[in-house]
C-alpha cells in the first residue's frame, strides 16, 4: 500500500508491505463548515458563557490579541479581521489595539513569516509584537499559584484593559488540548513560570498526556495562572485534515474552550483493538516538524498503540535542525535516556530540558527510528534515536527484529491524531463517550 505522510510542506509517500499493516490511523471525516465567516460572526455574537464581544469592547479602552506563532498554522487571517471589526465598531480604537504573538519560549518571528501568519494588510495596518519570554523587564510578576508557581506574564497582555486569544485545539502532549489557557501561560509567560510549568512535577506526571483534561495538574495550573493574569475571551476553532475549519468556540475561556476539546476529541479519535509491534508516524508536516524540538510530540502523540518494547519509526523534515541552541547542548551531552533523567530529577531545571524529557519518554518505553532529511551529521548518534535514510528501510529492520507477521499501524498526520487502543469513555468534561 502507498501511504503519504505529512513532512516538510511536500509530504512523503512510502510504501508499505499489506500483510502486516493493521491500519491508517487518520482523523474520522470532519465536514468543513461551509461557511465559516459567517460562523465566526455568530459566535463572536452569541458566545458560550460570555456576553459578545462588542459588549465586552463597549466597557474597554484598549485590547490585546494572542496569537499562535508560526509554529502552529492557525487561520488568523480568517480570524483575526472579525475581532477587529467589533473592537473598532465598538470604541477601541485601531491604534489601542496589540497583536501579541505567543512565542513562548520559541524564536522570534521573521517578518516573511508574519505575513505568512496574518497576511499583509493585518502586518501593516495592526501594531503586532513578539513576546520576548527571557527578557524578565518585558513580564509583570503576579505572584505565585497554589502550586508554587511563580507567575511572570508578558506586560503588553496585562496592561490591556480587553485581553482576548485565539487558536485552534488539538491535543497537547503535556496539556492534554491546546487552545484556551494555554495561550496565556506558557505562549505569553516568562522563562521563571515557563520552567516551572515545564518541570519533572508536571511532566513526570501520567496525567500530563495527550487527550487528558480532567485529571491533568498541568491543565489545572494552566487555568490558575489564566485567572491570575485576566483571561477575558477567547476564539478558538478545529481544524480537520485538510487545514479547513470544523467548528468555532468562542466566549468564556473555559466554558468554551471545554466544548472545543469535546469537538475536537471526537473529530480527531482514532483505534486500534490492541497495541501494534511498529508504528509509522510524522510530527504533521510543516510548520510542527520544522525542528527535531518541535518533532518531539509526534513520538509521543503515538506511545498510547505501540507495544513496550516495540518501535516507533517517526519522519519528520527538521528544515531548521534540531532547535534552540540550549537543546542542541543538551541534545550532545547524553548518552542515553536514563542517565539524562537521573540529571534532571536532581538538578533545577533548565531551557527546553521538557522536550529531551518526552523524547526520553519515548526512548525509555520504545525504540525510537528517526527519518529526516534536517538533522546535522554530528548528532545522528544522539537524541536518544536511531537514524534511518527511509520509512521503509527502517520498517525493515524492525520486520527483521520482530517477526514478518509483525503488526503495523500508521499516523499519517502524527500529533493532530488522538490515537488509543480499543473503545472505552474518554476524559473530558461530563465524561462524554466516544
Amino acid at each position: 500500500m502507498n501511504v503519504h505522510l505529512a513532512y516538510g510542506k511536500k509530504g512523503l509517500d512510502v510504501n508499505l508491505p499489506d500483510r502486516n499493516l493493521v491500519k491508517v490511523m487518520t482523523m474520522p471525516a470532519a465536514e468543513p463548515l461551509s461557511n465559516p465567516d459567517s460562523e465566526i460572526a455568530r459566535a463572536l455574537q452569541d458566545p458560550t458563557g460570555s456576553p459578545p464581544l462588542r459588549a465586552l469592547a463597549q466597557k474597554a479602552g484598549s485590547a490585546c490579541v494572542v496569537i499562535c506563532d508560526v509554529t502552529r498554522p492557525a487561520p488568523n487571517k480568517i480570524i483575526l479581521p472579525h475581532i477587529f471589526q467589533v473592537l473598532e465598531e465598538n470604541g477601541i480604537a485601531r491604534k489601542n489595539i496589540t497583536v501579541l504573538v505567543a512565542t513562548g519560549l520559541h524564536r522570534p518571528s521573521k517578518p516573511e513569516e508574519l505575513e505568512e501568519m496574518v497576511g499583509s494588510d493585518i502586518q501593516q495596518r495592526y501594531r503586532i509584537v513578539d513576546h520576548h519570554a527571557r527578557i524578565i523587564e518585558e513580564q509583570q510578576y503576579l505572584g505565585k499559584t497554589s502550586r508554587n508557581t511563580p507567575v511572570y506574564i508578558d506586560k503588553e497582555y496585562c496592561k490591556a484593559d480587553l485581553k482576548i486569544t485565539t487558536g485552534f485545539i488539538e491535543p497537547h502532549l503535556m496539556a492534554g488540548f491546546s487552545g484556551g489557557r494555554k495561550m496565556v501561560a506558557p505562549g505569553c509567560a516568562g522563562e521563571l513560570t515557563i520552567k516551572a510549568l515545564h518541570s519533572p512535577f508536571f511532566l513526570e506526571n501520567p496525567m500530563c498526556k495527550e487527550g487528558s483534561i480532567e485529571n491533568n495538574p498541568l491543565h489545572h495550573e494552566l487555568l490558575e495562572i489564566a485567572r491570575m493574569a485576566g483571561h477575558d475571551f477567547i476564539l478558538n476553532v478545529a481544524m480537520n485534515e485538510s487545514g479547513k475549519i470544523t467548528g468555532v468556540f468562542a466566549g468564556n475561556p473555559i466554558q468554551a474552550h471545554e466544548v472545543g476539546v469535546a469537538h475536537v476529541r471526537h473529530s480527531v479519535r482514532s483505534t486500534v483493538r490492541e497495541p501494534v509491534d511498529i508504528v509509522i508516524t510524522t510530527s504533521a508536516g510543516y510548520p510542527l516538524d520544522l525542528t527535531f524540538y518541535q518533532s518531539v510530540k509526534g513520538m509521543t502523540a503515538a506511545l498510547p498503540i505501540v507495544k513496550k518494547g516495540g518501535m516507533l519509526i517517526i519522519a519528520a523534515e527538521c528544515a531548521e535542525g534540531l532547535g534552540s541552541d540550549e537543546f542542541c547542548d543538551m541534545a550532545a551531552r547524553f548518552e542515553s535516556a536514563e542517565a539524562f533523567l537521573q540529571t534532571i530529577l536532581s538538578n533545577p531545571v533548565v531551557l527546553d530540558q521538557w522536550q529531551l524529557e518526552e523524547c526520553a519518554k519515548a526512548a525509555r518505553k520504545v525504540d525510537v527510528v528517526l527519518v529526516s532529511s534536517g538533522i546535522p551529521a554530528g548528532y545522528r548518534d544522539k537524541l536518544f534515536v536511531r537514524m534511518s535514510d527511509t520509512v521503509e528501510s527502517a520498517l525493515q529492520q524492525g520486520l527483521a527484529r520482530y517477526s514478518d507477521d509483525a503488526t503495523v499501524a500508521v499516523i499519517p498526520k502524527g500529533p493532530y491524531t488522538l490515537v488509543d487502543v480499543g473503545g472505552g469513555e474518554a476524559e473530558v468534561s461530563g465524561d462524554l463517550s466516544q
